[in-house]
């Protein structure tokens, strides 16, 4: 098991990494953020995606679908913003900012479901 900031550190190694973000999406606070550098503010992209999550888990009960979401993927011009919900947490998700150019995105899914496997908050 890996502590969070194990985890933001190995997440940053997926190839394109640009930055990620542990999110409470019940709170919407931040537990750790690793990367984003001067092009992106990490704490703003986690409380903005927090609105994307909250608003999905809104659909998806007005449908009246009973599934999990596995994963949100956002695809910008230049990058790809990807949004894993933490299986079995109480409202925590990875939010994971690539670049387009440089990622492999189902290697980088692949391995950002490695790392929400192996997460211990």
């Amino acid at each position: 098991m890996a502590n969070i900031e194990t985890s933001l550190k190995e997440a940053m190694t997926i190839e394109g990494a640009i930055g990620v973000a542990l999110v409470d999406h019940t709170s919407g606070l931040t537990l750790g953020t690793l990367g984003g550098g001067t092009t992106m503010d990490m704490n703003i992209a986690a409380a903005g995606n927090t609105d994307v999550v909250r608003a999905k888990l809104r659909t998806l009960d007005m449908l009246g679908f009973t599934d999990g979401i596995e994963d949100i993927l956002i695809t910008l011009d230049s990058q790809y913003h990807l949004i894993r919900l933490i299986n079995g947490s109480a409202g925590l998700f990875l939010y994971l900012s690539l670049s387009k150019n440089r990622a492999n995105l189902g290697l980088a899914r692949h391995q950002l479901r490695k790392i929400e496997a192996e997460l211990e908050v």
